[in-house]
């Protein structure tokens, strides 16, 4: 009878530190970021977490149901895996980052996912399965192919400018070596510079780029004399226009206020749009304009260029984007410029408009508001 008892007892304790171990183990899985699906040797959902419910888009417990109806996925091609199998293949832990899962709304995601046989219960008589890590990984994956496309396209607009910079040097040296002709080694060296200066342009986008990704542009607000910035920029640009046989014109409407801001970003907002009308337009003029906005003034570039397509003004500030069009091919391009513009614009809380037609040239308008010191300190859709 006693030995009965004492059995009794140590069941009792037995099983209240397994359900200690178990309310544990739960407890730990539903803590973790990642998805967690454990599955039986039947391939039945045994265990689940919040974070693995989330990623399946779904609000009740998929406890006991199979996993094939819990868990599609597909290949980078967005043919159906099948999961099961995928599972059972697994001998050893194995992971993938080339799945995907659909959802309802006919989105799409990238899904890290980890499987490793493991034993379901405590002890060697648990019963055998397997656990699944899931986590979304679309934003990683996004990261990753926005680096391969910089790397590729910052490798191949760098190519092209070095090698036009070290032939021409390479030719002026051996010009000096046999004839010593003045005007050709000018015009070699001439146009080095221009390659260098090119490259140098890259390189501040680029800076600029880090450091406005990074959250690291500081904005030193001043006044500025909008009239002087305007006539300034005109003198800066009218030697490239003129180059190009084109007129840099200013129409500045009297009593254009200053204006606080950054003077730094606000040039260099305007330099990149000049540049680019004089780069895509052939024949005609550049006009820089400013006149008074509520709070604020607003600047032009008007240009008789080549225009941009309706389809083109969609993307024109997106990262790294150059149109298709072979005038626009015909010259050399990062897609940098206007992106650093549409985040050093963020950045002063300003908005920019767009006007163009292919053949008739192209209007890019910014409206650029007062600012105090509390305006920096939050976002642009919730200043008044």
């Amino acid at each position: 009878m006693m030995k009965r008892i004492l059995s009794r007892k140590k069941r009792a304790v037995a099983q209240t530190t397994t359900d200690l171990e178990h309310e544990r183990l739960t407890s730990l899985i539903n803590s973790m970021a990642d998805g967690v699906l454990a599955v039986d040797g039947e391939m039945r959902v045994v265990i689940n977490n919040g974070a693995a419910l989330n990623i399946l888009d779904v609000n009740n417990s998929v406890y006991g149901k199979p996993l094939a109806d819990v868990l599609r996925v597909y290949d980078k091609n967005n043919q159906p895996v099948d999961i099961v199998t995928l599972v059972e293949a697994a001998r050893t832990g194995t992971s993938r980052r080339d799945l995907l899962i659909h959802y309802q709304d006919s989105s799409v995601a990238n899904l890290y996912l980890s499987i490793a046989p493991v034993h379901l219960g405590y002890g060697q008589q648990g019963k055998r399965g397997y656990v699944l890590l899931l986590r979304d990984i679309t934003r990683e994956k996004s990261l990753e192919e926005e680096r391969d496309e910089f790397i590729s396209v910052v490798s191949h607009e760098l190519r092209t400018p070095i090698a036009i910079a070290e032939g021409n040097i390479s030719n002026a040296q051996f010009i000096a070596e046999k004839s010593g002709d003045i005007e050709q080694i000018r015009t070699a060296l001439q146009q080095s510079h221009d390659q260098i200066m090119f490259l140098a342009s890259m390189v501040n986008d680029l800076a600029t780029l880090s450091r406005a990704e990074r959250g690291k542009l500081n904005v030193d607000i001043a006044a500025i004399n909008v009239a002087d910035l305007v006539k300034d920029l005109e003198k800066s640009y009218t030697p490239d226009a003129k180059a190009k046989g084109l007129a840099v014109h200013t129409d500045i409407a009297k009593n254009t206020p200053e204006l606080q801001s950054s003077t730094l970003y606000v040039r260099e907002i305007l330099q990149n749009f000049i540049t680019n009308a004089i780069k895509y337009t052939d024949e005609g003029s550049v006009t820089i304009g400013a006149e008074a906005a509520p709070k604020g003034v607003r600047f032009t570039v008007k240009d008789t260029g080549i225009g941009i397509s309706k389809t083109d003004q969609e993307k024109v500030f997106d990262k790294f984007f150059r149109s298709e069009d072979f005038r626009t091919r015909k010259t050399n391009g990062t897609g940098l410029g206007l992106y650093v513009t549409l985040k050093l614009s963020r950045l002063l809380h300003a908005e920019i408009d767009v006007k163009s037609q292919l053949n008739k040239g192209s209007t890019f308008s910014i409206f650029i508001p007062n600012l105090v010191a509390a305006d920096l300190h939050q976002p642009p859709e919730t200043r008044q």
